[in-house]
């Protein structure tokens, strides 16, 4: 048998060790390298320097790391905005009526010159979808506010449309992609966001008129903080609760027009605004709504899972279950999937900007030395910043592999096609993504505040972009998902799963998790038996001891979370309260551990790949071990706490194990960022630009600012009075 913990955990394992999935052989050509992986400027200086200390081609990591025709969709993407003046970044801070209105128009012409060939939606869903993922994650580097407002207004719509919707709404699809209509999503409420089920706006239908009436009862049931509502949209795709004569069905989802496409003023009946600035993303225009008993068409209804015939009764129009699950996979996770893309692009730009300023930036020597040292050069500063690229590396290889996966297990359930386990696989995906986006929405943000105070005061200048970064990313722990919200349903799923664990039933785990997710489960109580007895830092310097050691962390916090759980049952506590109870200190940390080692063995399972280079497979391995490492030694109190290991020696052996990586991966690490970078005019820092001139692109900052160097016009309010000569 292969050792445990390098093998491919996700993958049930056959008698005889084998891995029952074949690897396809890695390849590259060189026409691929030259379009994808541009030439760098190759000028004097540390970053030349640094590049050429490298035991790898960066180009042929950059296609490693990411689908190549993925990274194509990205890159022509790029090109186009770059070629085009309307898609300029401002070199100030308009107002925010400006930046609205100047989104608003890039949204405009992004539509009109067809960025998005026609061609692409006649395409399969899963060909389609990630093609507009792709889309999505370029745009929202370029410019986050132009990402957000087409994913909601014009792409997610559509997506949901097609997939909540019928025939009879295809009007609709049509009139968006052709510059005619803009949608937001309602669901949020002033009083509601997490509990969607109590979400208080109705929709009670009339067979008088054959119309439902959309209403919102007070204040607290007013739609609010969608994107696109404050100013712009025309209608919404609202969420509201369904009732015909007395009966409530629950919540569904209405086409309700909000504004004239003509003259954009707002309906009779509607109540509509924009809530204000914001902390970031000021170009959205997030709104709030109120219906006063509006009425819409019976057809406004998105029926595809329900239906009100015009008499009243209430339909199921869904016979085939497969279909059902594939609608709701796909209208419940998209979103998540595709804000786990950006922010692994955000993170990728902030350890590029702080990196690339760390090899160029020079304080402090040796006592005798003439030559100052790059701050890359200081262990700490390797510490604060190592770790971030290693996850922003594994979240690419991550979100490159699962997004695949699950586009294809939507696009199979949704032709009702015969899968195999088909409920367990979207239970489990869901458990994935509900994991997965609270782990790399906050890694990305930690990574952007690191990277804003490694660059130090030069960092805080808005021209740097990291703190402009740090602004628009913040939103994304809670839209879409609040993150500890969805680490509750992680959990959830994960310790449902501990009794087959205990019973030791191999084969009723192996059937709840088709993707391999629970492996970790798999003899578990011998697992937790085990006890750390390394003597040297070479005993937790590789893979096996970081996969080993994540099995053993799962395992502990899945039964232990179990034990408090049945605990809190025996003494009488309801489960409601029992579940609240648990959270802070078993539930969360089962769900980031669990997204963790969901990241660790992706990774390896990638770096296993047939054919990859030596040095590259050699840099892939230092990477994972360092952010398996960096993950180990923020879950020190439990592996104590569990008794897996006693004394300072698994502590201290990390910690040095640590820094040794670390400084094995210093002589690659601005090859290694080369790699996961966006080009200079994607980026936008003066910190972080490819040609490692920072002093330079500082110096013209400074002087391209209007009046910068003008006595202010205020200049009477502040000056000494002239003194008397009398």
């Amino acid at each position: 048998m292969t050792k445990m913990g390098v093998v491919d955990v996700r993958q049930p394992l056959g008698d005889d060790g084998e891995q029952r999935r074949e690897r396809r052989a890695w390849h590259h050509d060189a026409q691929a390298l030259h379009e994808l992986a541009p030439d760098l400027p190759v000028l004097p200086g540390p970053l030349t320097e640094y590049r050429q200390m490298a035991s790898f081609d960066w180009k042929q990591l950059r296609v490693l790391l990411e689908d190549p025709e993925t990274l194509r969709v990205k890159m022509n993407l790029w090109r186009k905005l770059e070629a085009d003046p309307m898609f300029a970044h401002p070199k100030a801070t308009p107002s925010v009526e400006e930046q609205k209105r100047h989104v608003a128009v890039q949204l405009k012409r992004f539509v009109e010159i067809n960025l998005i060939p026609r061609e692409v939606h006649s395409w399969g869903y899963k060909n389609k979808t990630k093609f507009m993922m792709a889309v999505n994650a370029a745009t929202a580097s370029w410019n986050k506010n132009l990402s957000v407002k087409f994913g909601l207004g014009v792409s997610l719509f559509t997506n949901a449309l097609l997939s909540l919707g019928t025939e009879r709404h295809l009007p609709f699809y049509e009139a968006v992609w052709d510059n005619k209509f803009l949608f937001c999503l309602g669901m949020t409420e002033v009083g509601h966001g997490s509990n969607t089920k109590s979400v208080r706006t109705t929709a009670t239908y009339d067979p008088k008129t054959q119309e439902f009436i959309i209403h919102t009862p007070d204040f607290e049931a007013a739609k609010c903080w969608a994107g696109n509502l404050g100013k712009t949209c025309t209608h919404a795709m609202l969420f509201a609760q369904l009732y015909t004569a007395d009966s409530c069905h629950g919540l569904h989802a209405f086409l309700v027009p909000i504004r004239d496409p003509e003259t954009l003023t707002p309906y009779p009946g509607v109540k509509v605004g924009d809530i204000g600035e914001k902390a970031g993303l000021n170009g959205i225009d997030n709104g709030f709504a109120m219906f006063d008993h509006f009425r819409i068409p019976r057809e406004n209804l998105l029926n595809r899972t329900g239906d009100v015939t015009p008499d009243g009764e209430y339909e199921s129009c869904f016979q085939n279950p497969e279909q059902i699950l594939g609608a709701a996979l796909e209208n419940l996770l998209a979103g998540r999937v595709a804000i786990s893309q950006e922010s692994t692009h955000d993170l990728c730009a902030a350890v590029t900007i702080a990196v690339r300023y760390a090899a160029v930036r020079k304080q402090g020597s040796p006592r005798n030395s003439k030559e100052e040292l790059s701050i890359l050069e200081y262990p700490l500063h390797q510490w604060r910043l190592f770790p971030y690229v290693a996850a922003a590396c594994s979240f690419k290889v991550f979100m490159d592999l699962f997004t695949d996966q699950y586009l294809e297990i939507v696009e199979q359930s949704y032709k009702g096609a015969e899968m195999k386990d088909i409920t367990s696989m979207a239970a489990e995906v869901h458990a994935i993504v509900s994991a997965m986006k609270p782990l790399i929405t906050w890694t990305c943000a930690s990574a952007l505040q690191e990277s804003r105070e490694a660059c130090g005061g030069h960092g805080y200048l808005k021209s740097s972009m990291l703190g402009t970064m740090r602004a628009d990313h913040d939103a994304t722990v809670t839209y879409e998902g609040d993150n500890n919200v969805l680490s509750q349903q992680a959990s959830n799923w994960v310790v449902r799963h501990w009794s087959l664990a205990k019973q030791g039933n191999s084969a009723a785990l192996l059937d709840a998790s088709p993707l391999g997710t629970l492996n970790f489960l798999l003899n578990a109580e011998d697992k937790l038996k085990k006890r750390f007895t390394g003597t040297s830092k070479t005993d937790v310097m590789n893979a096996h001891f970081v996969m080993a050691s994540y099995e053993w962390l799962l395992c502990w916090l899945t039964k232990a979370l179990d034990n408090q759980l049945q605990k809190l049952k025996s003494a009488g506590v309801d489960r409601f309260t029992a579940r609240a109870e648990v959270q802070a200190f078993y539930a969360k940390p089962l769900a980031l551990a669990y997204g963790e080692n969901n990241v660790l063995c992706y990774f390896w399972e990638k770096i296993q790949t047939p054919g990859i280079p030596s040095e590259i497979k050699c840099v892939l391995e230092r990477l994972l071990v360092l952010y398996g490492l960096w993950g180990i030694q923020r879950h020190f109190v439990i592996f104590y706490r569990g008794g897996y290991a006693t004394g300072s020696q698994l502590a201290d052996l990390v910690q040095e194990a640590c820094q040794t990586v670390c400084n094995q991966l210093k002589p690659d690490i601005v090859a290694i960022v080369d790699a996961i970078a966006h080009p200079d005019a994607v980026v936008k820092s003066i910190l972080g630009r490819s040609d490692g001139r920072i002093y330079d692109h500082l110096y013209d900052a400074f002087m391209s600012q209007q009046g910068h160097m003008e006595r202010p016009a205020w200049w009477r309010e502040v000056a000494a009075k002239p003194q008397s000569k009398l």
